[in-house]
């Protein structure tokens, strides 16, 4: 059973950040561009009775699910199945050249953490798959069994910022000699056993930051990202906002630099006037991350780690 009533991670904050230019449209159109289980896209079809939600997801089940979620506000929601790095021709093929606001919650759903059967949990035995897209792609497996060591280290080292990389990587191809490596607990159990046992006391299960490097790796995650957040800037209207939930620093970073590069004026350093032309064409709604409440953390473990951005274009 596949709960759909969660309350999505800061669900209000992302709803008031998205607000000003909704409301002062009179036809506005907002792009989910991580569409999940439909709860943000829930809330503002709800709040805002002339929205018209386009909502992304490379996740057909999500797709589904969502839809029929959100079936009963008819033409105001419009799904399309596909990974966010596609979202100016999304936006353009639906005849939206211009949007009033723009959401993206990174990282891995509730739907994919929930199912054990996806592969994405190292607490649960099942097929070492993780990719977000079902229907295409190589999985989790095809990439600890196929990848040449070296390739491995790097993405266990830069995708996990695992220390332990080398050690873990040589347990794996050991282990691969002998028989394709299938399983997520047999996966965590060589990771586990790979790295020291006074480390492995402290900072959770050991095979987290190895499975974050390998799904990442599987849905090209932060390339994704990269092509996404420059083409969701150039879709923002006057006054449109881009509100982005990042859920590690991976994430976090990309963001993080595009917002400073597109909140920098072009004007050379020293001139006493701004030239009009080199202006920054965005601003910061706020400077830094804004982190969830106590409260929501108390009641959503999975909203601990999340750190929230926005950004304003307020020159065309």
């Amino acid at each position: 059973m596949i709960n759909t009533q969660h309350v999505s991670v800061m669900r209000d904050e992302c709803i008031n950040l998205l607000s000003p230019a909704i409301l002062s449209h009179a036809n506005p159109v907002v792009i989910d561009a991580t569409l999940g289980l439909g709860g943000h896209t829930e809330s503002l079809l709800n709040k805002f009775p002339h929205l018209v939600v386009i909502g992304i997801d490379r996740d057909l089940q999500a797709i589904e699910i969502a839809s029929e979620r959100l079936s009963q506000f008819g033409e105001r929601f419009i799904s399309h199945h596909s990974v966010f790095d596609q979202i100016a021709s999304i936006a353009k093929q639906h005849g939206h050249p211009r949007v009033q606001g723009i959401l993206f919650d990174l990282g891995v759903s509730s739907l994919q953490l929930d199912q054990s059967e996806r592969g994405f949990s190292y607490a649960h035995d099942a097929e070492l798959d993780m990719r977000m897209d079902k229907s295409q792609g190589k999985t989790a497996a095809d990439i600890v069994n196929s990848y040449a060591p070296g390739e491995l280290v790097r993405i266990l080292r830069t995708y996990g910022e695992e220390k332990f990389a080398t050690r873990i990587v040589e347990s794996i191809v050991k282990e691969r000699e002998k028989a394709p490596l299938h399983s997520t607990t047999h996966l965590a159990t060589l990771v586990k056993n790979a790295i020291p046992a006074a480390t492995r006391r402290t900072g959770g299960n050991p095979a987290k930051r190895t499975f974050q490097a390998l799904r990442i790796e599987t849905n090209d995650e932060l390339g994704a990202i990269s092509r996404a957040i420059p083409q969701a800037l150039e879709l923002l209207d006057v006054h449109a906002r881009l509100v982005v939930m990042s859920f590690q620093s991976l994430e976090d970073r990309i963001v993080k630099n595009y917002f400073q590069e597109a909140t920098t004026s072009g004007t050379p350093q020293g001139l006493p006037v701004e030239i009009a032309e080199l202006a920054a064409k965005f601003a910061l709604v706020f400077n830094g991350s804004q982190s969830p409440s106590e409260k929501e953390v108390q009641e959503n473990s999975r909203a601990a780690s999340v750190r929230l951005r926005a950004i304003e274009r307020v020159a065309a």
